[in-house]
């Protein structure tokens, strides 16, 4: 039996021919570690999107106010039911309010303060925390209402 080795008139695997000594360059883009880039992002941006929302679980009135234009970070205290004070998620006595506040916009925070009350605190209550935060010199001082759902 003879076998011919890969002749130009070969129609069989031979038919191709390599130059040695030379590698062709890929000419293909690997999809893999931007797939894998992408898929961690994905994984990040999952995990840390619940927690810049501020995390003192509270029921908020509703109001027919419009949102605000939020282009930046603002101060946020919240009151919840049992009147307690928090600024972003850490519980602060009244007298430390003006000074954590005062910290924060050295640091580079707007100085608008926002105020979340819970619905079932006592009115009085948020007035109480509004007038420490405009006797300590902070004019922008804004309540923080939901929507009102249409009913």
């Amino acid at each position: 039996m003879v076998m011919s080795h890969g002749g130009p008139g070969n129609v069989g695997g031979g038919a191709r021919r390599r130059r040695r000594g030379r590698k062709r360059a890929i000419n293909e883009i690997n999809m893999t570690p931007f797939i894998d880039v992408m898929l961690v992002l994905l994984i990040v941006f999952m995990v840390s999107a619940p927690l810049l929302s501020a995390g003192v679980p509270l029921d908020l009135p509703e109001s027919r106010a419009g949102a605000l234009n939020v282009e930046s970070r603002p101060i946020t205290l919240s009151i919840d039911a049992q009147g307690r004070v928090f600024l972003d998620d850490d519980e602060i006595p009244d007298a430390d309010i003006v000074s954590a506040i005062g910290e924060r916009v050295s640091a580079g925070a707007q100085d608008r303060v926002y105020v979340r009350g819970d619905r079932r605190v006592d009115y009085g209550r948020v007035a109480e925390v509004m007038s420490i935060v405009t006797d300590g010199g902070y004019r922008r001082v804004a309540l923080v209402t939901l929507p009102q759902s249409q009913q």
